[in-house]
């Protein structure tokens, strides 16, 4: 829980103008801040810093305003402030009380358990802090196996991914090897189919005669058989006993 300190002002006839006016602007922001009016309660403690801007008192309740516009980071500064300028050890513990809350909102475990730490320093009798110093510290654990189980699953998804990728290029070089040797092997057939054309190309060819050609042929055989036949018979004729008539 956030520490609220309000300061009951009393005025003194003795107080210069430019005083009363620094107070008149911290009770109108607390009678504001009362009103559950933030914002506006943070303006009139803005205004009271424009008169002291080293008024602690206003730069504290100037941090509840923020926090309580969810404006951690801001009103942690403001904290800060008061930490900064003020000699009282109760009130610098409050302040490092509402910088851990201020931590704590934004989910800066570890800032904000240090921040309770300097404030039970300062008052260790803080029942308030110790218990936000313990809840903080539990936050941080479950923050930190979070992040364990994140960067878990992301080295799990990374390898998945890589295996995937690996399967994938895998395949690819497989399909690429399984292309080529199909192109090795049309290209092979190819050259074989080329070759043969090539060596049918080159054996001689039966001649081809023509109608004319091929009857004078036959007609050179017919008249080369009937002189043969012609020497054959005439050799006969040599040959043939002849019968002469004798007169007796």
């Amino acid at each position: 829980m956030t520490k609220y300190i309000f300061y009951i002002l009393t005025i003194f006839t003795c107080l210069s103008a430019y005083g009363q006016e620094e107070k008149k602007y911290i009770r109108k922001g607390n009678q504001l801040y009362e009103e559950q009016k933030f914002d506006e309660a943070a303006e009139s403690y803005n205004n009271a810093l424009l008169k002291n801007s080293q008024s602690t008192k206003a730069e504290f309740n100037l941090g509840d305003a923020l926090y309580k516009q969810k404006k951690y980071a801001e009103a942690a500064q403001q904290f800060q402030k008061v930490i900064e300028h003020s000699n009282d050890d109760e009130l610098k513990a409050s302040s490092y009380h509402n910088i851990g809350n201020s931590l704590l909102e934004s989910q800066k475990y570890e800032e904000s358990i240090n921040a309770y730490k300097q404030a039970l320093k300062l008052n260790p009798k803080d029942d308030e802090t110790r218990y936000n110093l313990a809840y903080a510290k539990k936050k941080l654990q479950q923050q930190q196996q979070q992040q364990q189980n994140q960067d878990k699953n992301k080295d799990e998804q990374n390898k998945e991914n890589q295996e995937n990728k690996d399967n994938k290029e895998n395949q690819d070089q497989k399909e690429q090897n399984k292309d080529n040797q199909e192109n090795k092997d049309k290209q092979n057939q190819e050259n074989q189919d080329k070759k043969e054309q090539e060596n049918k190309d080159q054996q001689p060819q039966p001649s081809q005669l023509s109608k004319e050609d091929a009857q004078r042929m036959l007609d050179a055989l017919n008249n080369q058989e009937k002189k043969v036949q012609a020497k054959v018979n005439k050799k006969k004729e040599k040959g043939q006993k002849v019968n002469i008539e004798k007169d007796w």
